[in-house]
C-alpha cells in the first residue's frame, strides 16, 4: 500500500466500527481489513489495537476456545458515541471528496 499513512485513521475507525457491532480479534480483522483492500500485518493492527485501547476506544478481554488464548476488543459504550460523531466527519468528507468528481 503505497500511501498507508493517510490510510491510517480510515483503519482505526474501521476497526472501531466492527468492535461497537460485535467483539473482534486480531486476525480475523486483518483478514476483513483485507477484503477491504488494506493489507496490513499482525505487527501493525495489534498496536492499532492497544493504541485503541489506551485511549478507551476498547476493551479487552482474553478468552479460551478450546485450547486457543484469544484476545477480544470490544468498544466501549462512550467510544460507540465517538463513533457516531467520526460517521458524520467522514460523510462530510465524502461528499466533498466526490462533489466534483463526474465518476461518482
Amino acid at each position: 500500500m503505497r500511501n498507508k499513512f493517510l490510510y491510517a485513521g480510515l483503519i482505526r475507525l474501521h476497526v472501531l466500527h466492527h468492535a461497537a457491532k460485535e467483539p473482534i480479534y486480531g486476525l480475523a480483522m486483518i483478514e476483513e481489513l483485507e477484503r477491504h483492500g488494506y493489507k496490513i500485518s499482525a505487527g501493525t493492527l495489534y498496536p492499532i489495537l492497544h493504541g485503541l485501547e489506551g485511549k478507551g476506544y476498547l476493551t479487552s478481554t482474553e478468552e479460551r476456545i478450546g485450547s486457543t488464548a484469544r484476545r477480544m476488543y470490544r468498544a466501549t459504550p462512550a467510544r460507540a458515541k465517538a463513533l457516531s460523531a467520526a460517521k458524520l466527519k467522514v460523510r462530510e468528507l465524502f461528499g466533498e471528496l466526490f462533489e466534483d468528481d463526474p465518476a461518482a
